[in-house]
């Protein structure tokens, strides 16, 4: 069975605004580490946005003050608000899991959504 499910995505211009989301299974949702991991055409996989059980967050500088992620504990369910969107921000999204918030930041993770794609035309 899939633990994590995403939702979102798609085509927009520079500056432009989209949100993803993520269904998790509960136990993954409740004992994991969440995060948003992108994968840019011919670059390896980043962390773009982790969150704990307590709702604390981490960025990278790429997208800090642009990308939100917040999760509805009632839902399962994970978002990602991008704003101020780039064309650098072009990639797969995946919606992962892991016990270590530092394995997630670094674009790895032992669950992970199918992907969604996002793409930012200049």
């Amino acid at each position: 069975a899939q633990v994590l499910v995403e939702s979102g995505g798609g085509s927009v211009q520079a500056g432009g605004s989209l949100r993803l989301s993520c269904v998790a299974s509960a136990y993954t949702y409740k004992n994991y580490y969440l995060a948003w991991i992108r994968q840019a055409p011919g670059k390896e996989r980043e962390g773009v946005a982790v969150i704990d059980s307590d709702g604390i967050t981490s960025y990278p500088d790429s997208v800090k003050g642009r990308f939100t992620i917040s999760k509805d504990n009632a839902k399962n369910t994970l978002y990602l608000q991008m704003n101020s969107l780039k064309p650098e921000d072009t990639g797969m999204y995946y919606c992962a899991a892991d016990a270590a918030s530092g394995r997630l930041i670094r674009g790895r993770a032992v669950y992970w959504g199918q992907g969604t794609q996002v793409t930012v035309s200049s």
